[in-house]
């Protein structure tokens, strides 16, 4: 069985996207280790999530939006995906719509496709309560101490429908974000493991961020991690409103504007070449 896709990017950070609305049986040609596979740089296609297409599932929503990590593991939420999910459905006639209302594991996103071609997504509001994160904490704070092996780091964790742990650093580019970011990564005080941003503020309103990923490494790019340093930075009040966040592979603009309103990201979404997988 052959199965169309489309390799894309949003700022570097590279997705597989597949169709399965026509099909609804494209998805479930695949497993965890099929994910895995697609994913693999060296034996697959290679692309830090895999992202799935389908038919709705909630009224009033356009679409359903599945993401598979590299590791093969669904989680909840991408944000330069979504900013591609728009550009596919679009660009494959799925829709006529410049502005998409999407539901994923995380709630429901609103994306639109701007005319100079970027996308802007309304990714909700972040969840700061350490219960919605999941964090083990006795109460909210701005800032937690979070012990490792080699000393205690200070932390933000924010939830944009994933969880995120945000350092601010010094020198982003001298941060262990690969050997201290695994450790984060799977922390016991992050019970569904978790995101490890580092951020450097540049000035109040531009840094310059890294992200490990869970379940995929360092990418170039983050988008959901670019939204919560935003709101990290506003909770410590180093940043305003609105942020050029500038990461390894591009520039995203996230803007917020205060506790209980959405994050809104607006960045590129890049096609770049499309083929068949064997199924």
């Amino acid at each position: 069985m052959k199965i169309a896709f489309t390799k894309m990017h949003g700022a570097g950070n590279d997705f597989v996207v597949i169709d399965a609305t026509r099909d609804p049986l494209a998805s479930a040609a695949f497993d965890r280790a099929s994910w895995q596979r697609i994913s693999d740089r060296h034996l697959g296609i290679g692309c830090d999530q895999v992202l799935v297409v389908e038919r709705p599932r909630l009224d009033g929503t356009d679409f359903h939006y599945r993401i598979f990590n590299a590791d093969g593991g669904e989680v909840e939420q991408c944000g330069n995906g979504a900013r591609c999910f728009v550009r596919f459905v679009v660009d494959k006639g799925l829709t006529d719509k410049r502005e998409i209302r999407v539901g994923t594991m995380a709630g429901v996103i609103t994306p639109r496709l701007e005319d100079d071609g970027r996308v802007t997504v309304d990714m909700g509001a972040p969840r700061l309560e350490p219960a919605d994160i999941p964090f083990v904490a006795p109460a909210r704070a701005d800032v937690y101490r979070l012990d490792l092996d080699a000393g205690a780091v200070e932390v933000s964790a924010v939830s944009m429908g994933n969880p995120h742990a945000v350092q601010v650093v010094a020198d982003v580019d001298a941060a262990p974000v690969v050997a201290q970011g695994a450790q984060i990564e799977a922390h016991p005080r992050f019970p569904k493991r978790v995101n490890a941003g580092y951020m450097q503020v540049v000035d109040r309103r531009t840094v310059r961020l890294r992200v490990f990923e869970r379940g995929a490494g360092e990418t170039l790019a983050c988008g959901t991690g670019a939204c919560a340093a935003v709101v990290a930075g506003n909770l410590r009040g180093l940043l305003d409103a609105q942020v050029d966040v500038h990461t390894r592979g591009g520039v995203l603009t996230i803007a917020w504007d205060g506790e209980g309103l959405p994050v809104r990201m607006t960045g590129p979404a890049v096609t770049v070449f499309e083929g068949t997988i064997d199924t």
